[in-house]
This record gives C-alpha cells, structure tokens and sequence, in this order.
C-alpha cells in the first residue's frame, strides 16, 4: 500500500496504538526545520544540526539522519528520522527506526604522522 514508494501504511503507531501512520520522507530542509523546532521546544542546548539521506529505510521509506553537536567536547547525537502522519519521528521515539552508525557524509582524510 505504497504511494509513489515514499509512504507506507503501517499496522501500529510507533508509540504504542493501534491507530495506522502514513510513514513519509521529506527534503534535507524540512527534517531540519523539525528537528530545530523539536529541540528548541524541548529547551535543549544545542551547536549545530547537519542533516543528511542515510541510506537506510523504514517501512522501505528512506531515513534522513540528523547529527547535532550539543557542544561537549563535541558531543554529536544522532537523530534518524522520518515522518509519521506528518510528525517528526526519531529513533528516540521508535526504537525500529535504524540509526547504527554509518560514513554517510564522511569524507575527510585522515593522516596520522610518526608511529
């Protein structure tokens, strides 16, 4: 029951419900659009916030990842999300979204002198 292979009718709301969601993905802006409104509302402190396709899916929708630096030496966090019924859902609200770790937007070289 795919629409256009961006959005999946699912059985369970990913908080626990039996309600069905619409699972969608949106551009890089929009997921940091939400992500800054979500974390401003939640008065955390925070950096920055990057955000970027990561090549997984969710109920075969593709996951954008989120890294926000909350500035402690850094301390970067990883937000994978995608929109439930038109909400931002991250892998902290449903722990099925796939958020392990990944080079996705990686591309400094590394060199280390002496031994």
């Amino acid at each position: 029951m795919a629409a256009s292979g961006l959005a999946v009718a699912g059985l369970t709301h990913g908080r626990g419900t039996s309600v069905p969601e619409r699972i969608t993905t949106a551009s890089l802006a929009r997921f940091h659009t939400a992500l800054v409104a979500r974390l401003r509302s939640d008065h955390l402190s925070w950096n920055w916030v990057v955000c970027l396709r990561s090549g997984k899916a969710f109920r075969g929708v593709p996951v954008v990842r989120c890294n926000v630096d909350f500035g402690i030496d850094p301390h970067v966090e990883a937000y994978c999300s995608v929109f439930a019924d038109g909400r931002l859902e991250t892998n902290f609200q449903d722990r099925a979204i796939p958020c392990g770790h990944d080079n996705a937007g990686y591309r400094a070289t590394v060199v280390q002198y002496g031994g």
